[in-house]
């Protein structure tokens, strides 16, 4: 659980600054590029990823999740800066914080819950594989698309095979380079972990964009086509001072607070950031090795108190992000420190240290991303969905395939949509059938009879021949739908007239006393 003494804030405090540092790294493009995508200044990417990383963790009781701007919110971002200007959108943003408040007070964070296993295991295959082909082309230094896009179709005109394609025909060879070094690195460190004593308290991450910092740096001196240009490069804003950086904030305009446009975008901004974050936690909670569970309400206020917040000294909207929550877990983060340190070197990188961080290769920063790709999307997870049968697989797969050609929330709402639907199958099955048993024609129901067995109901009932006895059984229903008690009485009527002896078995009424409200009570505490 998360008062559990595996979940004390420092208590495995090596392992989370190590998966901070990682979860920074991989924070960092990810910020300035869905800032980017949404039209919006830089820094309010920033700003929003120092949020999500210091208040939602202070406040959160979800030990894994990390949070920040979102891509798929771009869109709706996008469209909000152009109806409502950037101050407007704002303001937009504190009003979706305020209303997330409410909706954690209000109980309304369980939706997620609702969500089938195989769905959530399906939205996290798809991640993988996802970050996997979206990473490739930054891997070759084709770096058309912002850094955090998950969608099928990109802003560029190119979706994410096309792009992968351009990508192999416009090359960069120095970013080619730079990523085959840190292929090497990534694959030679656990070796010299496993040698070298010291050298364990440095993840490979880590030291895969370390090498390929210096690979960018010293290509040049020994190859003329070695140098990587500035786009290949991570682009944070330098700042000479804070002062310098409180000039460069924009707040929201309040005087606008009465707008209808405003209170629109800023309901839409509380609904689809709210369901993102609680998938995402959801779906991070499946890859805490702890197995702890994060509260969902508690979860809607910490994101609540950050939208507030980030809107408030001029920052784009937070929600619970899989990629940076991913990233983390497989960095061996333990607890909520990993998320609140990552978000300090945020808001230290934006101060001080721009300059050193616009070093790292956009190419390095790929095969972290594209290594978190594969563990999430693993041969294990799928020969186990497999195995699963049927019921399981179907939506499992169809959510990996409908996120990669889609986006992340339209590809898991058709993952429900498919596994509900193939739950109403699975339950219309064997739900009421016919036997002759001493020449008497026997309707047995062995579930719950609802509208979806009406077809099949009236179709045996139709059947029965003029003078036969049948015996209806419903005893093994606890719930018949009006529709389907409608047919039984109206097959009563035809029974009368047609000369068919009818006899019934209903289930009995419990004799049981109901509980008491004290009693009700009792059991849910």
């Amino acid at each position: 659980m998360a008062n559990s003494k595996k979940s004390g804030f420092f208590a495995h405090i090596g392992a989370d600054l190590s998966a901070g540092v990682v979860v920074f790294l991989v924070a960092v493009p990810l910020c300035l590029g869905i800032a980017q995508a949404s039209g919006a200044p830089l820094l309010s990417g920033l700003i929003a990823g120092i949020m999500g990383g210091i208040v939602v963790s202070l406040i959160s009781r979800s030990e894994l999740s990390v949070s920040g701007p979102a891509a798929g919110l771009a869109v709706i971002v996008a469209t909000g800066i152009q109806d409502v200007g950037f101050r407007g959108l704002l303001l937009a943003v504190v009003i979706a914080g305020a209303l997330q408040l409410v909706m954690g007070f209000a109980k309304l964070g369980r939706i997620a819950h609702f969500f089938p296993a195989s769905v959530i295991k399906g939205m996290l295959a798809a991640i993988g594989v996802l970050i996997i082909l979206k990473q490739l082309p930054h891997a070759v230094g084709y770096d058309q698309d912002f850094e955090g896009d998950d969608a099928f179709f990109q802003a560029d005109g190119e979706n994410t095979f096309s792009a992968i394609f351009s990508a192999f025909e416009k090359f960069d060879s120095a970013a080619v380079a730079v990523t085959i070094t840190c292929v090497v690195v990534l694959l030679v460190w656990p070796k010299l972990q496993g040698s070298i004593r010291f050298l364990r308290f440095i993840p490979a991450p880590l030291m895969v964009v370390v090498g390929g910092a210096v690979a960018s740096l010293v290509l040049p001196m020994f190859w003329s086509g070695g140098a990587l240009s500035a786009d290949h490069l991570v682009a944070l804003p330098v700042f000479e001072s804070a002062s310098d950086v409180k000039a460069s904030i924009v707040l929201p305009e309040f005087h606008r607070f009465a707008e209808v446009g405003i209170w629109k975008l800023g309901i839409t901004l509380a609904i689809v950031a709210s369901i993102e974050t609680l998938l995402s936690v959801e779906a991070v909670d499946r890859l805490d090795p702890h197995k702890r569970i994060s509260p969902p309400n508690r979860e809607l206020m910490a994101q609540g108190t950050a939208n507030l917040l980030s809107g408030f000294i001029g920052g784009l909207p937070v929600t619970a992000v899989i990629v940076r929550s991913s990233a983390n877990v497989v960095a061996g983060g333990q607890t909520r420190l990993s998320a609140l340190f990552h978000g300090l070197l945020l808001l230290a990188g934006v101060l001080f240290f721009g300059s050193i961080l616009n070093t790292i290769p956009l190419a390095a920063l790929a095969v972290v991303l594209i290594a978190v790709g594969l563990k999430l999307t693993n041969r294990k997870l799928w020969v186990s969905m497999w195995k699963a049968g049927a019921i399981q697989f179907a939506p499992f797969a169809i959510t990996v395939l409908a996120v990669v050609f889609t986006d992340l929330l339209t590809g898991t709402m058709i993952g429900l949509a498919a596994g509900v639907i193939l739950m109403l199958r699975e339950q219309r099955k064997n739900s009421v059938f016919v036997t002759m048993e001493d020449d008497k024609y026997v309707v047995r129901a062995t579930k719950d009879l609802t509208f979806l067995q009406k077809a099949q109901v009236k179709e045996i009932l139709g059947d029965i021949p003029d003078g036969a006895t049948v015996h209806i059984d419903r005893s093994g229903a606890d719930f018949v739908d009006p529709d389907v008690e409608e047919l039984f009485e109206d097959f009563e009527e035809h029974c009368r007239d047609s000369g068919i002896q009818l006899e019934w078995t209903r289930r009995e009424a419990s004799d049981e006393v109901p509980p008491t409200d004290a009693a009700r009570s009792e059991v849910a505490a």
